[in-house]
């Protein structure tokens, strides 16, 4: 049985597993083989680190690990499954279901047997579904298997609860410009695993590659190997014209439907709140750029004008209808123009709160009281029989009075002199305290 489930996936260390053979792509050819290779995530390996323990000890546990694309994950999952001279299974989740899954288990058992262990490495971790995650389970609790799942999705989002529980969470950053820098010098400087004969390289031309590649070390290696091969068709140095053309316009990271979505709209809200109106164009600039629906983006917009502006400035909301009926009416990219018309106005625009609080602490009160009923006056009179029950009875119509305002009282009688809005004292809202001030004293109502 044992010989039959390895001739069927023989078992590969983690090097043979990277491909990182002459024909293979720089990036995969450059992967870090141990932790003084691998460079960035200081704040995951730092000294006396628990990630950085368990891989020299020797002594993995089961991860998610999170991030951007070309920040380490599957070299970091090779180096744990390497140092621990445990087995090293690879999936990706867009291709094995659960009979891989499974296949993978017995696999792992036998080599229980034989005192080995075994370390799966899943790639995209958040594309398998509920059952098929729910499959690992019992392998992960029993320690059958050391799952390292790799994912750019928030797995607070995508992993469900029971296999998180279970794992470790660790966030990758992306690559600061110096750890590409230094990887592309490696490359360079490396014949055997990097570039043979590598053209002259001018620092610039290193330079905008590490910068423009966005903390994504396998982007700006594969750059570099584009302007490598350009440089030597045309005789030349890497220049900085010629990094310029293999890199590109750089793709950028930013998934709608992935935590990027939550992250950058979060963004526009609270720097749009802030009042710093470069930083809400900013983000509204990633949204747009990334492909997110600009409607998304105008109801947010819609949304804000009440909650972060309110009636401080009561024509906020008019500027973000007016750009959504615009979004429907133009489409893109022109809408774009009626977007960063609001975002900057909105931006602007004084703030308060006012009105979201009020309504909030409106209907705690009545979630905690319940609803009380209206004076009698109040209530409809537009039916037979009215009258005679009272409705309507007593009703001072406030048009009759003078500067249009009854003294009547108008809250049910238990909740007399409750309070609920109270406006800043900014924008327009310093008027509508004026307003309130005047209206209490009118009808002879204190504070």
């Amino acid at each position: 049985m044992t010989e039959r489930l390895f001739d069927d996936a023989p078992e590969r260390s983690p090097d043979a597993a990277s491909g990182g053979g002459p024909g293979a792509p720089l990036a995969v050819r450059m992967r870090p083989r141990t932790l003084d290779e691998l460079v960035g995530q200081e704040h995951l390996l730092a000294p006396g680190s628990a990630l950085r323990t368990a891989i020299e000890t020797g002594e993995p546990h089961s991860a998610i690990l999170y991030g951007p694309p070309g920040t380490g994950k599957t070299t970091l999952a090779r180096i744990i499954a390497g140092a621990s001279d445990a087995a090293f299974e690879e999936e990706s989740a867009v291709n094995a279901g659960k009979a891989e899954v499974k296949a993978v288990i017995e696999r792992a058992r036998e080599r229980r047997r034989a005192g080995r262990r075994t370390v799966l490495f899943l790639d995209e971790i958040h594309r398998f579904n509920k059952a098929q995650q729910d499959a690992l389970l019992p392998a992960v609790e029993d320690g059958l298997i050391v799952l390292i799942g790799a994912t750019t999705e928030n797995p607070y989002f995508e992993v469900n609860s029971a296999l998180l529980s279970r794992s470790q969470i660790y966030e990758l950053r992306e690559l600061e410009p110096r750890h590409i820098a230094e990887l592309l010098r490696r490359a360079l400087a490396d014949p055997e695993r990097g570039i043979a004969d590598p053209p002259p390289t001018e620092d610039e031309a290193l330079e905008l590659l590490a910068t423009r590649a966005g903390g994504d070390a396998r982007a700006a290696l594969g750059a570099l190997e584009r302007a490598v091969e350009a440089a030597r068709a045309g005789g030349h140095g890497v220049d900085l014209a010629t990094a310029e053309d293999a890199l590109q316009r750089k793709a950028l990271s930013y998934d709608r439907q992935g935590d990027r979505h939550y992250d950058y709209i979060s963004a526009w809200i609270k720097a749009t709140r802030g009042s710093d109106v470069d930083a809400s164009l900013y983000y509204l600039a990633v949204m747009l750029e990334g492909g997110e629906d600009p409607r998304f983006i105008a109801r947010r917009m819609v949304i804000f004008a009440s909650e972060d502006v309110g009636n401080a400035d009561p024509q906020a909301l008019v500027v973000a209808n007016a750009a959504a009926a615009a979004v429907d009416r133009v489409g893109l990219p022109e809408c774009a123009l009626n977007l960063a018309q609001a975002a900057a106005y909105l931006a602007l625009a004084p703030k308060s709160n006012a009105s979201t609080r009020a309504i909030g602490a409106a209907m705690r009160h009545v979630r905690e009281h319940g609803a009380k009923l209206p004076p009698p006056y109040l209530r409809d009179a537009h039916y037979p029989g009215a009258k005679a029950l009272g409705r309507g009875e007593g009703y001072v119509y406030p048009h009759d009075e003078p500067d249009g305002v009854a003294d009547q009282e108008l809250m049910p009688p238990e909740l007399r002199g409750l309070r609920f809005y109270e406006p800043a004292d900014r924008g327009f809202e310093r008027k509508l305290r004026e307003r309130i001030e005047w209206l209490r004293k009118r009808r002879g109502q204190s504070g």
